[in-house]
């Protein structure tokens, strides 16, 4: 009964990041870098002087020794005791069979601290990296919820289509056997299985702000019996301009329900979202680490005629084994892909000029080991979060200092170190 896709797609981002550098003792960077240094929260800019980015003529003005820092520092974290196990919080039998099945025994922080609360149908504030594993903090006790009535229906909004599809997929594992349907609502594709799917039974609608705000522009989606909001990844879609489509959807909801609040960050314009639509909130700080305490950061350096081929040299190295690679433009990213397929490299790409078929097809391979190269744009990869990945590259450079952490996240995840590097002109 799920039905997927997503708004139209911004490749670009605009906003400008601050950042400052804290530098380190020289050493020699074994990517042909003359320096070295490593980096820290806040302070110096990204200036774009107008000229175009990644191609040999890059025009953004910085400093490379702030994409550096090839001695992270290994923070040792306290291992985190949780209060509960998953067998205390009394779940249905089928739920728990399942997550029992499923390996599920101890929660993870996230879980441990926000599943008691949303039980008790607290409005919750949840503080949280992705990787936490604050999909299931959610879901699980919706899920005992919906079992325990029926008529209940959940709405959970997300910044990204793929997002959507990776929720929803989870729900039906945790839900299988137990009648549970749900609908997934996101542009890019026809609406109109959408509206049938939401003619039926629904118990959970997962979809993207755009299209589930025409959804209910049109009478389709019928907000009396949503009981409970959940806003995943609220910082992401306050970036892709969601903000007044999330406001008009909570101001169309009914005022009794309980709003489920998840963020990486808390912004300004975040505070008063909650400040406006959450009922006595209670806040949950689960903040892994700092990314750079596992990432290994370089810069690449190339001579302009040389970029592809010093790609190439890299992708073929033995550590390359699931490698994201970032590009500025859509066609830009559908060019190297294919270079690289020419040159026997298994590389997929996603951007915004791909259907969503196309791009659930390319991310299926790259999960499923079928290709160890994905390029992706930036807009096209958010919400994207795919396990062990080994390497990030950044072929053309991000726009901003938050484009850049939110790239290089994407490895070094939960326990595992990654290695992010970024090409800059000799």
């Amino acid at each position: 009964m799920n039905h997927t896709n997503q708004r139209t797609n911004r490749d670009a981002s605009t906003r400008r990041g601050r950042f400052t550098n804290t530098t380190t003792r020289p050493n020699r960077s074994r990517y042909n870098s003359s320096r070295t240094g490593g980096f820290s929260g806040s302070g110096r800019r990204f200036s774009n002087k107008g000229g175009s980015r990644g191609n040999g003529k890059n025009k953004l003005s910085f400093d490379p020794t702030l994409f550096i820092n090839q001695n992270p520092s290994q923070i040792v974290e306290e291992k985190y005791v949780a209060e509960n196990k998953f067998s205390d919080f009394n779940f249905d039998k089928k739920l728990s069979d399942g997550l029992n099945k499923a390996g599920f025994t101890t929660p993870s922080p996230i879980q441990d601290k926000v599943i008691p609360h949303i039980l008790a149908k607290r409005d919750v504030i949840g503080l949280a990296e992705t990787g936490t594993g604050k999909t299931a903090a959610f879901l699980l006790p919706l899920i005992q919820h919906t079992l325990n009535d029926r008529q209940r229906l959940t709405l959970i909004l997300t910044p990204t289509r793929e997002l959507a599809i990776q929720i929803s997929e989870e729900l039906r594992k945790f839900t299988y056997g137990q009648n549970i349907y749900s609908t997934v609502c996101v542009g890019g594709v026809n609406i109109r299985p959408q509206i049938n799917s939401l003619k039926r039974k629904n118990h959970f609608i997962i979809g993207t702000p755009g299209r589930v705000l025409d959804l209910m522009d049109r009478g389709h989606l019928k907000t009396a019996k949503i009981r409970t909001v959940v806003l995943d990844e609220a910082d992401r879609m306050l970036d892709m301009g969601f903000i007044n489509d999330m406001r008009k959807i909570l101001e169309n909801t009914r005022s009794d329900r309980e709003t489920l609040f998840f963020s990486a960050t808390m912004s300004p314009a975040i505070e008063k979202l909650v400040h406006d639509f959450l009922r006595d909130p209670i806040t949950i700080s689960v903040k892994k680490k700092d990314v750079t305490n596992s990432i290994r950061q370089d810069v690449v350096r190339y001579q302009s005629t040389h970029k592809f081929n010093t790609l190439l040299a890299l992708l073929k190295t033995p550590a390359c084994q699931r490698v994201l690679v970032f590009g500025a433009m859509k066609h830009s990213v559908e060019k190297l892909s294919r270079e690289l397929c020419q040159v026997g490299i298994m590389a997929e790409s996603i951007h915004g000029n791909k259907s969503h078929e196309q791009r659930q097809r390319s991310l299926k391979k790259f999960k499923n080991g079928l290709a160890n190269v994905l390029v992706a744009t930036d807009v096209a990869a958010r919400g994207i979060h795919i396990d062990n990945v080994t390497h990030v590259i950044n072929y053309d450079l991000p726009n901003t200092f938050e484009d850049y952490v939110h790239r290089i996240g994407r490895t070094g995840r939960a326990t595992n170190t990654g290695i992010a590097l970024s090409f800059v002109p000799q």
